[in-house]
């Protein structure tokens, strides 16, 4: 037993917040006043977490809480196998922890003009937090699992009660999409439990042993398992059509919370397992050739179709599936690695990994920031029709200098934390992909177009004559946007405040470890 406390303090004080309220709190600005202490309180945790981890220590895996629920003497079966409450953070996963703190403040703070039901709604997206939390803390494969269907009730409850539109239907589909993932993670889990030289589902013992093709289930199929079940949470082209509906009928802070960190799940999925775990696939050349196509796919599919959107929930939507297609292009380098660059493996690999784990993280924030100011455009205009819109800087200054830095963070203007992130994915998949990743590297000339072309016809031209006494952000409105903006900036400025994490979280993926070696 090994127990430290601030992780399970980290990940399950949202939920303790959760039980306050149901519990003991009727007043409904009792309530908005408690959650908002909650995960401020929250944030700071998360703060200390990554403050904590130290970078060039020895161990990989720190900050740990860790017992067992069942031992060696478990029998499933004629094998024995070992299962833990097991909470850790490496340099992959604590950045990670910290979004989810800072957009989850950002969630609660856009959640101050809901009037109905209003226990209810902070009893979910609460519990929502530590869900998220568990999955980027969580180091046994049941563990994990737990948090990641833990997720789908609070999302499903926010999306068809507080929702607008086709609410149900939204919630609806989003819940079939990510139970059908969950299922194939499951299959996933028990074929990896199933495996002859394995007996546990400790995440951290399986990334140093490896998956290999020793199981009973053929390992190809365990990865393509987990792909499938990471791949719709990312969501990668095509099955990214829950997104656009969800984020379209979603109130405003399930939208910061969904584009934020939820779609970061399936990329921390993508690098934790399908890249750390499988040392030995015997196809890892093909496997990342088509995992590189799936994205570039989604990164042009995407740009193209956020062009036709005249909704701003849907453009933003549709642009972080063209934005998550670079997180899978530097997974498919991930996988492919030493098969397809030799002794270069480290330096092109980790790039990769690192740039795609930097655009988890910084595409969370300036989405996060984009829906936030497209909720507060909607409280105050009443409609998202960008046709509808107009002129619109002139009357809020501060949310239009808002979206301006959010819209060129967005695609990628140098000094802003999105370059960054995706200049580091182009830079580590070129040499394996070249033409992907000259093919990828256009949608982000696609993305300068949307982007200009909606901030353009927005916040700039003539005004309509019912927005003349349309009011900016208040104060408290105004406050998650200027923590936001400020992450983006300060990112894009230093850089290295991300990078040395996630550099040092992917130089202990097994994968790539391995790989280096063999090259050396």
């Amino acid at each position: 037993m090994e127990f430290n406390g601030l992780l399970t303090a980290t990940v399950f004080l949202p939920l303790a917040g959760a039980i306050v309220i149901a519990a003991l709190l009727r007043s409904g600005g009792k309530v908005h006043l408690f959650a908002t202490l909650v995960l401020l309180a929250d944030l700071v945790l998360s703060g200390l977490v990554l403050s904590l981890y130290d970078r060039g220590g020895a161990e990989r895996f720190q900050i740990i809480d860790r017992f067992n629920w069942f031992g060696e003497g478990a029998i499933i079966g004629s094998a024995s196998f070992t299962a833990s409450y097991h909470l850790a953070v490496d340099g992959l996963s604590a950045p990670l922890v910290l979004l989810t703190g800072l957009l989850g403040l950002a969630a609660v703070l856009a959640s101050w003009s809901i009037q109905t039901r209003v226990k209810e709604y902070f009893v979910w997206l609460l519990v929502l937090q530590t869900a998220v939390m568990g999955v980027f803390a969580a180091q046994d494969f049941l563990l994990f699992f737990l948090f990641w269907e833990l997720e789908l009730v609070p999302m499903y409850m926010l999306i068809s009660i507080w929702g607008t539109g086709r609410k149900e239907y939204s919630a609806m589909k989003f819940l079939v999409f990510t139970i059908l993932g969950g299922a194939f993670m499951l299959v996933g889990i028990i074929a990896v439990a199933l495996t002859s030289n394995l007996a546990t589902f400790d995440m951290t013992q399986l990334s140093l042993m490896g998956i290999s093709s020793s199981s009973v289930v053929p390992v190809g199929l365990i990865f393509w398992f987990f792909v499938a079940a990471f791949a719709i949470k990312l969501p990668v082209w095509p099955v990214h059509t829950w997104l656009p509906d969800a984020h379209t009928d979603a109130p405003t802070a399930v939208s910061i919370m969904l584009a934020g960190v939820l779609l970061k799940m399936g990329g921390y999925g993508l690098i934790r397992v399908c890249v750390g775990m499988f040392p030995e696939l015997e196809h890892a050349q093909t496997y990342a050739w088509v995992l590189a196509v799936l994205a570039v796919v989604g990164v042009l599919y995407g740009a193209i179709v956020t062009l036709r959107q005249t909704d701003l929930k849907r453009l933003i939507a549709y642009s972080s599936v063209s934005h998550m297609g670079l997180v899978l292009l530097g997974v498919a380098v991930g996988v492919g690695g030493g098969t397809l660059f030799g002794s270069d493996s480290e330096n092109v690999a980790g790039l990769a990994l690192a740039g795609a784990s930097m655009q988890m993280f910084t595409h969370g924030t300036i989405t996060g920031l984009l829906f936030l100011l497209v909720g507060l455009v909607y409280e105050k205009a009443h409609t998202r029709y960008i046709p509808d819109l107009g002129g619109l800087a002139g009357r809020m200054p501060l949310i239009a200098c808002g979206f301006l830095i959010a819209g060129l963070a967005s695609l990628g203007l140098p000094g802003l934390s999105g370059f960054v992130a995706e200049v580091m994915v182009f830079l580590g998949s070129f040499k394996a992909f070249a033409w992907p990743t000259a093919l990828a590297a256009f949608g982000i000339v696609i993305a300068a177009g949307y982007i200009l072309w909606m901030l353009e016809r927005v916040l700039f031209g003539p005004r309509k004559e019912r927005f003349d006494l349309i009011t900016d952000a208040s104060i408290l409105e105004a406050a998650p946007a200027v923590m936001l903006t400020a992450s983006i900036v300060v990112i894009g400025v230093y850089p290295s405040l991300l990078t040395d994490y996630f550099g040092a979280g992917i130089a202990h993926l097994s994968q790539v470890s391995d790989l280096v070696s063999a090259g050396k």
